[in-house]
């Protein structure tokens, strides 16, 4: 568990944040810019001192202002990498990771040279320098130097920020590796939310210094708080499924989803993985009765839960499909229609390939 309770006045922006969250997985810290997420990445870091607070790691507290602890940041076993990599010029892709080695000191050794080298596909990278490399490439050797300082704790501040889509798309499978292989908790700094939901296993919401909402992905993914933080294109629920069928030719799957059945664009993943996807809200269609003669590929009997009206003037309908809620959003005239009311049965049409490059495999244990 990773327990955070700090406040720190900086100029005018002050900071006041408490969450609780599971470890080892991946913390998310999502929010608008300037909302105060690298803040607090550098009060946990120990790089800034809060006016007041606590801050724990399992049963090691790093902050507790009351009884005058504060682990100094070199003791505190945690590795940070930065949006820009940091890496020493002088030294070879070898040598900076080694580096991060020489810093563990005395600890144990969570994880080797080689199984890093392998984990970020280093191995044909050693001998070269950092001037070398390409963005993403020097972002991976941040990630093994860190890792080889072996760390109780990994901070992420926004280490894709500074590179084009080709080479977060890159970096994006390392980062779903070590969430998947290693049990190094991490805490995610982003304001990508594509970046958030392949990769947390807990999301903290934050905005003007205030921690607005937290907990489990797919949960989190149904509150207005983080709907009015990432826009109405982006809004849609969050589901979690088991892969019953796959179909290699296709490069498709289906997914197990409450008592339903999904077909999704997804490939890599063996039969009775975990998977997560986002439905996005927009891409959801309503019927009140079967629909036959239609291109799209998933019909889910479903219940409306609860209708609301959006900022926007549209209605964010919340369908339960067997136990896993759906999100769609309609106009108002498409609800009058349709005379959708709580309690009401209808059908959830959702296009397969509305579905593409949401869904990863998740780590065993998360959730």
């Amino acid at each position: 568990m990773l327990y955070v309770d700090v406040s720190r006045q900086q100029g005018a922006f002050a900071l006041q944040a408490q969450f609780a969250a599971p470890a080892p997985g991946v913390i998310a810290l999502f929010g608008r810019s300037g909302s105060g997420k690298t803040t607090l990445v550098n009060l946990i870091s120990g790089l800034l001192a809060p006016d007041r607070g606590e801050i724990r790691l399992g049963a090691q507290v790093l902050t507790d202002t009351r009884a005058g602890i504060a682990v100094p940041v070199e003791q505190r076993r945690i590795g940070y990498v930065f949006q820009d990599a940091r890496l020493f010029p002088h030294l070879t892709v070898g040598g900076n990771l080694r580096y991060g080695a020489r810093r563990a000191r005395t600890a144990a050794v969570i994880i080797g040279f080689d199984e890093v080298a392998a984990l970020l596909g280093l191995a044909t990278l050693i001998e070269r320098r950092p001037q070398q490399l390409s963005g993403g490439e020097r972002q991976r050797v941040a990630l093994g130097r860190a890792l080889l300082s072996q760390p109780r704790l990994l901070l992420l501040d926004e280490p894709l920020a500074s590179l084009d889509v080709a080479r977060r798309e890159e970096v994006l499978p390392y980062l779903e590796a070590l969430r998947d292989r290693l049990s190094i908790p991490m805490v995610y700094v982003s304001h990508q939310f594509d970046e958030v939901l392949r990769l947390a296993t807990h999301l903290v919401l934050l905005d003007s210094g205030r921690v607005l909402a937290q907990g489990p992905v797919n949960e989190m993914s149904l509150r207005p708080e983080l709907q009015s933080i990432i826009g109405p294109e982006m809004v849609g629920a969050v589901l979690e499924g088991v892969v019953t069928r796959l179909d290699a030719g296709a490069g498709s799957a289906e997914l197990a989803v409450g008592t339903g059945t999904l077909q999704v664009s997804l490939s890599g993943v063996p039969l009775g993985a975990r998977v997560r996807l986002q439905l996005l809200a927009r891409d959801i269609i309503l019927a009140t009765q079967p629909v036959q003669g239609l291109s799209v590929r998933n019909a889910l009997a479903s219940t409306v839960v609860a209708l609301t009206e959006d900022d926007h003037g549209a209605v964010l309908v919340r369908c339960d499909v067997g136990g896993a809620i759906v999100l769609a959003r309609i106009t108002r005239a498409a609800r009058q229609a349709l005379n959708l009311r709580p309690g009401a049965a209808v059908w959830t049409l959702v296009k397969a390939v509305s579905t593409r490059g949401h869904a990863f495999r998740m780590a065993a244990g998360s959730g």
